[in-house]
């Protein structure tokens, strides 16, 4: 997985954490925003692969969002 492209911004992770907090003064350690940073980075690639997967079931050559809704309930359930 290293090296394998653009991840997300540690900054972002955070804000994106923060928003959903019911306590403004909820901080959240370095170690467990890294572990977020990468849990998300897992998500998108395997969001990716069976969005890929689904498209090549359905004999389409580009992954659309139509792909991407069928395998998102199932992606969601794993996780």
């Amino acid at each position: 997985m290293e090296g394998a492209g653009a991840g997300f911004r540690k900054e972002l992770v955070s804000k994106l954490l923060h928003l959903h907090f019911k306590d403004a003064k909820t901080k959240v350690s370095g170690d467990a925003l890294q572990l977020m940073v990468e849990l998300l980075k897992i998500f998108v690639v395997e969001a990716a692969v069976r969005g890929v997967r689904q498209a090549q079931a359905e004999d389409v050559t580009l992954v659309g969002v139509e792909q991407l809704e069928k395998v998102l309930p199932q992606l969601l359930l794993d996780f």
